[in-house]
């Protein structure tokens, strides 16, 4: 069908057209014309995939103060079949920067699984609590005066409980 329009247009139309298409065709070849992967968006797209795989195991959990900014990151390794992390390692943002987006943090991760090389990697959705510590940065049993957002809210829902 486009062979047959283009046979009825003149012939120095058909010419143009015809350049037209070689051009389109010599441009797409080029390097910064090919099809892109999209970018990842942190260093957790690229790294982990979910399923158990078997010990030893990593864990990463993120902390902030309300659910849209994490400035923690909790990693564990748990080596064995046990309660307890065998190692623990927090990392926390400067300047407000989210710890999920952060290539320098992602790195310094990275490097501290790489020993251990870990099997199976569990990553929390999103962020489940405030960042400070209960009975070290505020007293026990109360809520975080310095993130309002998590007081009387559960971790994971991030739902009204009280």
């Amino acid at each position: 069908m486009r062979w047959f329009i283009l046979a009825c247009l003149p012939m120095k139309l058909r010419e143009q057209i015809s350049r037209f298409l070689a051009y389109i065709a010599l441009v797409k070849r080029r390097k910064g014309f090919r099809k892109k992967r999209p970018p990842t968006r942190s260093w957790l797209d690229a790294k982990f995939r979910p399923a158990f795989r078997g010990y030893p195991v990593a864990t990463v959990a993120f902390y902030g103060p309300n659910d849209n900014l994490a400035t923690k990151v909790a990693v564990s390794v748990i080596l064995t079949e046990s309660n307890q992390p065998d190692v623990l390692k927090p990392w926390f943002s400067e300047g407000g920067l989210d710890v999920r987006h952060d290539p320098a943090i992602g790195e310094e991760i990275l490097a501290f699984l790489k020993p251990y090389a870990p099997r199976s990697t569990v990553v929390t959705d999103g962020i489940i609590g405030c960042p400070h510590e209960e009975g070290t940065d505020y007293p026990e049993g109360a809520s975080c005066p310095q993130c309002p957002y998590w007081a009387g809210r559960d971790r994971f829902t991030h739902e009204r409980i009280q």
